[in-house]
């Protein structure tokens, strides 16, 4: 075999075809990996921006099999293994072509297309300089050959949609010469280690190998070795006071957080966690003959150690503000206060900064975090940020007004911090429930309903709280006849109910979802008039809930969000030519599955706007990517919708179809293929759980949501369907199956199938009934990240056998949501759907079986 370092470019020029292997798994890159390559390219590219010379970012290695030369000289290779690179950078070529073209740089798309993609002169599948597996082959060079169905479902359709998004959000803000650095990186500045194996060696014995290698080392363990060989005299005790201790007190993954973060608090605002040994060993090498001088190293990072375990276990923190500060930060999740945190607990330590001040720059930090929540910034960047902020404080300042100060220099960009104005404005019309992940909406309501300082405090460890809507996500005909008194502008209560369901002045805390459930209001007053909580009782004050109500709540809530988390400095307000939610909607657009299409009123409800605004954007703007798949609450294209100038001829309905959308007689799209609100919060990377997801529950518990399901299903199911599930049900059981309930007011089941028998056993459940709604939704969302079904073959063939059953039609288009039947079709083909389970339950069983067998093989 034979290694040489390489670039993208190189690896590609010349007459050439890699062939993904048939033994290979399918593309299985998602967004995290998807979005942590393009973390680093976007690092890189600024490196270039800023006049600075970047130095390559090692991507990895991609091993290479000869394979037979073709007739006209072509050299085929064999992808041992690095397809999921190969496959990865050829999907981004791909999107940084297409947005050439959208630019009218045809010269560069197509320099691109020949150069990189393609074997121009040749046909079949030796056009193509990369041919995947047969399971991915259609879709990826769909991609290539920009047909219709190009972005469609799967990883490589998801994967194309991510680098439009990205590249598309980036070029707005850098125009033409950010997405040409672009360019510049993934050709040039990504390096590749190429593997060449020999004429004859055997390449499945190779791929075996290279996947069931052992344990590799830490960087955390790189490091330690390097320290400790610099020590000869005195390691053993430095390992043994110091090393060793603070090894034990953090565990493996936090001692490899600890020494990124040593570097990054040091000043290395750039510090890849993957590359931590490199920057620890560059940084210390100077001391590496002063043993002295590197054990005051180590002990620092021992102090650093203990620093760290107050930002993880906050309850750690002896001062009483400080310690409130870390433990909301610890509740909203996540590493982005890290840096920071640990930067501030050095300066109250050392004497630099009171507790009082580093408390208080953390709630700016906080504050920071929780309005962008509000307005709907990406979080894209802000770890970036956060990096950033050790070394531009200065150890005389206030640490707090120098964090408050930093936040608020950018006013574009992934630093803009919104002011009283935006928070307001968002408060009303956003869409909160879709926004962020759910623990941080939990703990932003938390905090509100701390606000009013209850005499008697919420023990919310106990209490057992999740969201609420007041006005219900499934609303009854009463609520609608409500609404329907308010309704303006030719609006329907449907369309005002999708406004207002999911604005923070509609939700509110609760443990008595269950009780709510739809009810009128007037059921719901009595129940939240007994509630704990003064949010709820200020709610069952009401005579009604409508949208008066609603926006009112929401204007109140909004004075105190506004009191509670401060904003930037004065006269810092981000300045933007355009409203945010164009920008959300752009991104919407783009992120779209070919073969799907979206009504004006979902994107208004994502966005936090009414429709009409909606269609009068998309009219205004020629060329928006994706503006014909937005279409009337019937599924008929607008009477408006033009194509641009220079762009196609005929009607949307025309590309629809063959993109894979079926039409009725009445020129209707079908509705299996409409992508909801949540769907379209889904494909933006929007955590969008319900509280309804199945989780444990004691015993007890089970029982009361076993009933309630029951009683659910009785009360809005006729007996056949009745039958139907709870035979379902039932015949799970008997194959040993169990069932899980949800926490929400319509109490959703879900068959579990467990991976071995201990307690706390991982499991997965192929679909969700709801007893209310009539509706099972199939949940591809959540397994195709979950083994074995993040192999997408296992998911299609799920959706085969589901779509095989009379009354079930999932569009191929929704194999990463959650698309759903009704639930009468339990009545007729219950046997049916039996068959669907025992052949998952099956594969499940198969799945452990196999990885067991891996662990150990005598387990056979």
């Amino acid at each position: 075999m034979h290694a040489q370092e390489t670039t993208f470019n190189e690896l590609v020029q010349g007459e050439k075809q890699y062939q993904v292997p048939l033994y290979q798994r399918t593309y299985s890159w998602q967004r995290e990996e998807l979005q942590h390559l393009w973390d680093d390219v976007q690092e890189l590219v600024d490196e270039q921006l800023e006049g600075r010379v970047p130095a390559a970012h090692f991507l990895g290695s991609v091993v290479l099999a000869p394979g037979r030369i073709t007739a006209g000289g072509m050299q085929r290779w064999l992808v041992v293994d690095g397809q999921q690179r190969l496959t990865t950078l050829m999907l981004a070529f791909i999107a940084l072509r297409d947005r050439h073209r959208e630019r009218g740089s045809e010269q560069k798309a197509e320099r691109i297309h020949d150069l990189v993609l393609v074997n121009k002169y040749r046909s079949g599948d030796d056009h193509y300089r990369l041919l995947p597996t047969q399971a991915d082959r259609d879709a990826f060079t769909a991609c290539v050959e920009s047909s219709p169905r190009a972005g469609g479902p799967g990883n490589v359709g998801a994967a194309y949609r991510f680098f439009l998004g990205v590249l598309a959000e980036g070029e707005e803000n850098g125009g033409e010469a950010w997405t040409d650095a672009v360019e510049t990186v993934l050709s040039g500045l990504l390096s590749i280690v190429e593997i060449t194996a020999a004429e004859g060696d055997n390449v499945y014995r190779i791929f075996e190998s290279i996947n069931n290698t052992g344990v590799r080392l830490s960087q955390s363990d790189l490091l330690r070795n390097y320290l400790f060989m610099c020590l000869p005299t005195r390691g053993e005790s430095v390992y043994r006071s110091l090393w060793l201790p603070m090894q034990e007190r953090l565990g493996p993954a936090n001692l490899e957080l600890l020494v990124w973060l040593d570097l990054v608090v040091a000043g290395n605002s750039r510090a890849k966690q993957s590359e931590i040994y490199r920057d620890q060993k560059k940084r210390l090498e100077p001391l590496s003959s002063d043993e002295a001088a590197l054990e005051a190293e180590i002990a620092s990072l021992a102090r650093r150690a203990e620093r760290l375990m107050r930002i993880l276990e906050p309850e750690r923190e002896p001062d009483p503000d400080l310690r409130e500060a870390l433990e909301r930060l610890s509740r909203w999740g996540g590493q982005t206060h890290y840096p920071l945190a640990l930067h501030l607990l050095d300066r109250a330590d050392d004497g630099q900064a009171t507790p009082h001040q580093a408390a208080r720059a953390l709630a700016y930090a906080e504050s920071y975090m929780v309005r962008r929540l509000f307005t709907g910034y990406s979080t894209t960047g802000s770890n970036r940020v956060f990096m950033e902020m050790p070394k531009e404080m200065d150890k005389d300042d206030d640490p707090a007004e120098a964090v408050r100060a930093f936040l608020s220099k950018s006013k574009t960009g992934a630093r803009v911090w919104p002011d009283d104005d935006a928070v307001r404005e968002a408060v009303r019309t956003r869409p909160f429930y879709k926004a962020g992940r759910s623990n941080q909406r939990f703990q932003v309501l938390r905090r509100l309903e701390e606000s009013y300082g209850a005499t008697e405090p919420v023990d919310y460890a106990k209490a057992r709280l999740t969201v609420e809507h007041v006005l219900p996500q499934s609303p009854a005909h009463q609520w609608l006849d409500l609404l329907a008194e308010e309704t303006e502008n030719g609006q329907g209560p449907e369309e005002l109910h999708a406004l207002l369901v999911h604005t923070l002045g509609n939700l509110t805390l609760s443990a008595d979802n269950a009780k709510l459930s739809n009810h009128p209001f007037r059921r719901k007053q009595e129940i939240l008039d007994f509630s704990a909580l003064r949010m709820n009782q200020e709610i069952a004050g009401r005579e009604r809930w409508g949208k008066a109500e609603i926006l009112d709540r929401a204007g109140d809530l909004a004075d105190r969000a506004v009191r509670l988390w401060p904003g930037p400095v004065a006269g810092t307000a981000p300045v933007d030519d355009e409203w945010s939610g164009w920008k959300e909607l752009r991104a919407a657009l783009l992120a779209m599955p070919a073969g799907t299409w979206t009504t004006y009123g979902d994107v208004a409800a994502l966005i936090g706007t009414h429709a009409v605004p909606v269609g009068q954007h998309l009219a205004s703007k020629a060329g928006l990517h994706g503006a014909y798949r937005v279409l009337t609450a019937d599924g008929r294209a607008s009477a408006g919708f033009r194509w641009p100038d220079g762009q196609e001829s005929g009607d949307a309905r025309t590309r629809l179809e063959a993109e894979g959308v079926p039409f009725d007689d009445a020129g209707r799209a079908r509705r299996s293929h409409r992508l909801t609100t949540a769907d379209l919060a889904a494909l933006l990377g929007r955590d969008v759980a319900e509280e309804g997801e199945p989780s444990p529950q004691a015993d007890d518990e089970h029982q009361a949501a076993a009933g309630r399901f029951e009683t659910q299903l009785r009360d809005n199911q006729t007996k056949e369907t009745v039958d139907g599930v709870l035979g379902a049900l039932r015949f799970w059981e008997q194959q040993g199956g169990n069932l899980a309930y949800g926490r929400a007011s319509e109490t959703s089941c879900s068959p579990l199938a467990r991976f071995g028998s201990a307690p706390g056993s991982r499991a997965l459940w192929p679909l969700a009934i709801y007893p209310v709604s009539g509706t099972v939704e199939v949940v591809f969302q959540y397994l195709k990240r979950r083994p074995p079904f993040d192999d997408e073959p296992l998911r299609r063939e799920l959706m085969t056998r589901l779509n095989d059953i009379e009354g079930i039609d999932l569009a191929e288009a929704k194999l990463d949501l959650r698309p759903s039947f009704p639930v009468e079709v339990l009545a007729e083909h219950s046997d049916e759907i039996c068959a669907v389970l025992e052949w998952f339950a099956h594969t499940v069983a198969l799945a452990e079986a196999r990885r067991m067998a891996d662990e150990d093989p005598g387990t056979l």
